[in-house]
């Protein structure tokens, strides 16, 4: 009797402690999924998961604020998540947060992270959807670096065989580093450059000091520009210089109507120029008028020794014998 109390006891020991275990996995468990905490529903809608699970964690700002609690295919070819936020969280997540599918560490399970919102939105609430962002995918990254570790590879063997042909002297680097003229021509010619920068340094302050000069009070540029009498005297030179071209131009225009009457024949001057039959006309007058005046003179000369004009001309030769 009294060893079936003992194993009674021992019975009930061992099941109160599996309970006890029980209820404290079950509390556990709850309390990890937070199925004892009130929440709210919240979807977002991707393209790929990328093995995200049931039950997997909801993260904010680095705080664990929810699971996932279903996968649902939506549409064609997209997934739906529902998840389960804490209540206490929703006031600091808004309207147009939004939500990506990171990893726990670098090899770890698939979580939810939910992120952006402005400060002055709304909060997020019971049925909202956020905007989900497609993470980067880590095959394609996988890619890309053997990719670019391809192209690295490539690269440093390109640097191998230029450095191999520049320590062998080929090609112009190669030359500039080996050739002992090339390198004495080459410091020849930077210091001719640095002979033409302190030359021009030099000539540049020559000009400062020629400009500074011209801007000295009493000189010609500075009268130019401050003295107003010869700014004003200037300007009326240049005004009679407009008026004398204008004079001018108007007298090559005169002169070039002139001209131009000259080698017409409707006018006098233009007509002894131009006009052949009245040159020859003219002529011929002329020579009858130098005839003519020969035979005048031919008359008065017969007419001195003429009885009745032999007295006449005897008066006038003592009259110029008495005034001489």
């Amino acid at each position: 009797m009294r060893n079936d109390n003992k194993k009674s006891v021992t019975v009930g020991i061992f099941v109160l402690i599996g309970i006890i275990i029980l209820v404290t996995g079950i509390l556990t468990l709850g309390a990890q999924q937070k199925a004892f905490v009130k929440s709210i529903r919240v979807f977002a809608v991707f393209d790929d998961v990328g093995g995200l699970q049931t039950g997997n964690n909801v993260w904010f700002s680095g705080v664990k604020i929810g699971t996932v609690k279903k996968i649902n295919f939506y549409g064609d070819s997209q997934v739906e998540i529902e998840m389960n936020i804490e209540a206490s969280a929703k006031d600091y997540i808004k309207k147009n947060s939004k939500a990506t599918i990171s990893s726990d560490g670098l090899i770890g399970n698939k979580i939810i992270v939910i992120y952006g919102g402005t400060g002055q939105g709304p909060s997020v609430e019971e049925g909202d959807r956020l905007t989900a962002v497609m993470p980067l995918d880590t095959d394609n990254m996988m890619e890309t670096l053997q990719v670019n570790n391809k192209n690295l590879v490539s690269i440093t063997e390109d640097l191998k065989v230029l450095t191999e042909k520049i320590a062998n002297g080929e090609g112009i680097v190669g030359a500039v580093l080996t050739d002992s003229m090339l390198v004495k021509d080459f410091k020849l010619m930077m210091s001719n450059l640095q002979q033409t920068a302190v030359n021009s340094t030099r000539m540049t302050s020559e000009l400062a000091a020629f400009s500074r000069g011209l801007n000295q009070k009493g000189g010609l540029i500075d009268d130019l520009v401050n003295d107003t009498i010869i700014f004003e005297s200037l300007r009326t030179t240049i005004q009679g210089l407009e008026a004398t071209g204008e004079e001018v131009n108007s007298a090559a225009e005169s002169f070039k109507e002139v001209s131009e009457n000259l080698n017409q024949t409707d006018n006098a001057v233009g007509m002894l120029l131009n006009d052949e039959e009245f040159a020859t006309y003219l002529k011929s007058t002329m020579v009858n008028l130098d005839t003519g005046t020969v035979r005048l003179n031919e008359t008065l000369e017969a007419m001195r020794y003429h009885w009745l004009f032999r007295g006449a001309f005897r008066k006038r030769d003592k009259a110029q014998d008495k005034t001489e």
